[in-house]
């Protein structure tokens, strides 16, 4: 039996135990929200308050990547980052800031609508059950939000202005000159006043209105797009290619998903590409996690060549230029354009076997090989260890600089979707193009030349270019190092009217449309002609209707050609709509398919600042307070958003984006949203599985002699994730029963670095319990309730470990580094604990440095030594700087360089007498040998050479 878990008898009446603790916790949680002790104030508005302790101080913004509120509610690894934040949060309060720290739910997603097709229970009932169970757990840990702020994504009230961006989105476009977006009308005007030249030169005026909106349309960063999606049928929805994992299947369900051609909502992220790069030096991020977003963008620089054929040109993009002698044939994506054109009706003469795929005609093996990479995912086209497939084309391409004609294939392992869905292949200088030219039999040419004894195949690394000249043409680049190689031909394409020098980027633009019903409707009608009209903010918000049936029709998980139906599109009455929008009542089609869960989440911080207002998504003198920037070149922000690694591109790549749309048109003052990132470890857990594989509870497995056994049966542990499949989940719930809030608080931070993942160990929980039990000690007297605090003053000693304690948490709040502050804590408890009597000096500053940690018990410790009030917004203790410099200095003596002694002298003895003292020390080791020399290293050590 525990600890916490001990017969009431058994223990003194003033004991702090699980059962004081919990009484202790609710009363000061119904305090704090009775008298809105975190409520941080505004400068303005509802929320401004100018009698607030903190109105007019520094500002922090604290933000946590706000949970989804599942069914399961949370177990012991969700609350790491949540409570890291709090202890911060608390400190900063403490230290003299004004302090926002707030918590929403992002609550719209595929989870709640997949319990609804099974179900049948309505979305909203489910999430909004979870997010008061989600609330209560939270409130529970006693973090210290400002609860006014919470918003959620499924709130009318947000999502309204969740469309609202979007349509700031919807009616702008990218001016590449100026490097940002502008308003629509903007660009209108450009076309209207002959300033900007429409795409095919003909005057604005001569355009039918049809003509006008396509040229408008093409120009939008949120825009409707029939293009290559990711088709997930078992999700009954497209995914952005961020939702695909590595093997080609939906994140969440693990689903096969297709490449299908579907008409889809998309924003121009990719115009932002540079931007999004560039703008990374600006923020305090984790290297790792730049890097991923630096991979993602992937701008490469290289150069278009365009390499003409009977079709017309097909053009390539490549970053090695300087190789386009080595290019002995062309691939093609199955799915390019030009292939049906390239086909001839026969083989060509002198076509080789391998290169038909055993087909009588150019059109019959084409088409077969489309219908096989038809069925493969992106991934499995790109693996790199399987066989090379592909059929020609049965046409050819001329190579611009040597004259040559060489063979165009189709193969899957080049990607539509990729550059210009088109490569030249030069096989001696990539292994993808060495393996399919030995397949196919294809001519293998060097252009840079391997080191001596080089014996591989294709060389990648740099050398100088051979086999590279053409004098008919007047390039030359044999000699030349790849880096001038690639300058000169660059130069040559560009002169010849070949290609030109370019930047491409591995970043796709954002697929928006999911075919679904739980998630924010677009403010999108459609006219009769089919164009996309956007609804005026007074129509805002668009609520989605009620509906019978949740679930995505007519799809078959594994069949990639099934359609989707979505579910808003069988509510005719909604779909189908009379609205005057300026030219009189007209009939209109709403657009029936939503946003996906990102939308939300890009922007809900900015919803925090404000979040009453109902005229504005937020408030400019707020957003400006909050987030902008503090200094020149700052990009202002959150000043602090925790949360976990695996949102490193989703996530954070989106609402970056939004924001800096926002920023453009004016809306916010900050050009990032999140100044600085801290992403949290992890808590794994140990799971056991017994002789069949199966589960076993953790918390019923015993240890013994090294063997894990569940009952009298032998099991396996594994490490990793914490699970109710794995059974072996631990929730807060339960450790706040056995223990109280402040205990799992105060082990949680204690664990390790908050950075670092680290494994749940219950039993080690009653370290902090015991702990905070001997803080307790230290104020009150169990038997009687009395304080065991005395206003005698502290001895040297323990007034000295004090200030040095105080010195060293300061520096660990700040810093981050909650465990090594804890440690510190307990030193000083520790100390205290010997003593007779707790010195107040000591006692007040111990149960202050504690309140970020465990709030509850230094609140009441508070009250107990004679404070009223909260000591939420009590100045944090501060070190005598006098107090911290030492007495003496122990300074270890080495003698030919062992150590053979130490000695303490005063901390300002001078060199001369911390030299005599040193060898008196070691004058036993000496035996009256004379030194030959003795050098004296102030304050770290003394070194004698004999």
């Amino acid at each position: 039996m525990s600890e916490a878990a001990a017969p009431t008898g058994d223990i003194p009446p003033y004991r702090y135990t699980a059962e004081l603790a919990g009484e202790i916790e609710r009363r000061w949680q119904d305090t704090w929200e009775r008298e809105g002790t975190f409520h941080a104030p505004n400068p303005t508005g509802p929320l401004a308050d100018p009698a607030h302790p903190r109105a007019g101080a520094e500002k922090l913004y604290v933000l946590d990547m706000f949970p989804y509120p599942s069914g399961a509610g949370l177990h012991v690894g969700h609350p790491l980052g949540y409570i890291g934040t709090d202890c911060y949060a608390r400190f900063q309060r403490m230290a003299g800031r004004n302090v926002l720290h707030a918590m929403g739910f992002d609550a719209f997603g595929l989870p709640a609508e997949q319990y609804a097709v099974q179900t049948g229970t309505h979305p909203r009932t489910t999430t909004e059950a979870n997010i008061e169970r989600y609330k209560a757990q939270l409130r529970r840990l006693g973090l210290a939000h400002d609860e006014r702020r919470s918003v959620a994504t499924i709130d009318t009230d947000f999502y309204r202005w969740t469309q609202w961006i979007f349509l700031q989105v919807f009616n702008s476009w990218y001016d590449t000159d100026a490097r940002r977006a502008r308003p629509i009308d903007e660009l209108v005007a450009a076309f209207e006043a002959g300033t900007r030249p429409t795409p095919d030169g003909r005057p604005w005026a001569e355009l039918t209105p049809a003509q006008r909106r396509a040229v408008v349309d093409d120009h939008r960063l949120a825009y409707v797009s029939q293009a290559p999606v990711n088709w997930c049928p078992g999700l009954g929805t497209v995914l952005a290619n961020e939702e695909v994992t590595a093997d080609g299947r939906s994140e969440r369900g693990n689903f096969p998903v297709f490449k299908r051609n579907l008409k889809q909502w998309m924003m121009r992220i990719t115009a932002y590409a540079d931007r999004l790069l560039d703008d990374l030096d600006t923020l305090d991020w984790p290297e790792p996690i730049k890097l991923m977003q630096r991979n993602w963008i992937g701008r490469s620089t290289g150069a278009h060549i365009d390499f003409p054929t009977a079709a017309g040109p097909v053009r390539v993009f490549t970053t090695r230029p300087d190789t386009v002698f080595g290019a002995t044939y062309m691939v093609l994506a199955p799915e390019h354009e030009l292939v049906d054109a390239l086909v001839p009706a026969a083989w060509p003469a002198g076509t080789k076997d391998a290169w038909t795929g055993g087909h009588a005609s150019p059109r019959a093996a084409v088409e077969a090989y489309r219908k096989a990479a038809a069925a493969k995912t992106d991934v499995e086209r790109q693996t790199e260890t399987r066989e090379k497939t592909g059929v020609f084309v049965g046409a050819y391409a001329t190579n611009p600089v040597t004259g040559g004609d060489i063979p165009v294939f189709v193969a899957d392992y080049v990607l539509a979707g990729y550059g210009t869905g088109a490569i030249m292949a030069v096989p001696a200088q990539d292994e993808r193009d060495w393996d399919f030219a030995e397949v196919f039999d294809l001519p293998i040419v060097r252009t840079v030349q391997p080191p001596e004894g080089f014996a591989g195949t294709a060389f990648t690394g740099d050398g100088p270019a051979v086999n590279s000249a053409s004098v008919e043409r007047g390039v030359d680049l044999n000699g030349l190092g790849v880096a001038e190689a690639k300058a000169r031909i660059i130069e040559w394409l560009e002169a010849s009217g070949h290609g030109s020098g370019a930047v491409t980027y591995r970043l796709r633009d954002w697929l928006f449309s999911r075919q679904r019903y739980w998630g924010e409707p677009f403010p999108i009608v459609y006219d009769a002609t089919g164009a996309a009209i956007a609804l005026p903010e007074s129509m805002l918000p668009v609520e989605l209707p009620e509906v019978d049936d949740f679930a995505p029709r007519t799809f078959d998980p594994e069949d990639a050609d099934s359609d989707p139906e979505t579910p808003l599109s069988r509510r005719r009455d909604w779909v189908e709509v009379e609205l005057d929008l300026g030219d009189g009542p007209q009939r209109y089609t709403r657009e029936t398919n939503v946003m996906p869960q990102w939308a939300g989440s890009c922007w809900y911080e900015l919803r925090y600042l404000d979040p009453t207002n109902s005229g504005r998504f937020v408030d400019a003198e707020n957003e400006r307070y909050w987030m902008g920037p503090q200094a020149e070149g700052d990009c202002g922000g959150t000043d602090l958003y925790v949360g976990g690694a695996e949102h490193a591109v989703l996530h954070l790549l989106y609402a970056r984006f939004w924001h800096k749309v926002l920023y453009d048109l004016g809306h916010v003052s900050s050009f990032e949203p999140f100044r600085r990132l801290f992403n949290q470890g992890y808590i794994q857990a140990y799971a056991y599985t017994d002789a069949r594989g199966a589960y076993v509870p953790a918390e019923e497995v015993v240890e013994v002699d090294g063997r894990f056994l569940h009952g009298e049966t032998e099991v396996r542990r594994e490490y990793g994730k914490m699970g109710k499949s794995l059974r072996n989940v631990v929730t807060p719930d339960e450790m706040c029963a056995a223990y109280g809030a402040d205990t799992f608080r105060v082990y949680e931070m204690s664990m390790g670095p908050l950075e670092v993942s680290r494994p749940w160990e219950t039993r080690a929980v009653v370290g902090s319990y015991r702990f905070l039990q001997r803080v307790w000690r230290a104020v009150v007297d169990e038997q009687t309730g009395a304080s065991r605090v005395t206003d005698d003053p502290a001895d040297e000693a323990t007034r000295r470990l004090l200030h040095k304690v105080v010195d060293g948490v300061r520096g660990d709040m700040a810093g981050i580094r909650f465990n090594t502050a804890i440690a510190k804590l307990i030193e000083l408890t520790n100390a205290v604990t010997r003593l007779p009597a707790t010195p107040r000096e000591v006692a007040e500053p111990l149960v202050l440095m504690l309140a970020p940690f465990a709030p509850h018990i230094a609140e009441e410790l508070w009250r107990r030594l004679g404070h009223a009030g909260s000591l939420t917004y009590v100045d944090f203790p501060t070190a005598d700087p006098a107090l911290l410099v030492a007495e003496t200095v122990t300074y270890p003596v080495q003698i030919n360089g062992k150590v053979r002694g130490r000695v303490e002298v005063s901390a300002d003895a001078d060199e001369a007498t911390v030299r005599a003292a040193a060898l008196e020390a070691v004058a036993a080791t000496l035996a009256g040998k004379e030194p030959r020399k003795v050098i004296v290293v102030r304050g770290r050590m003394v070194s004698v050479v004999a």
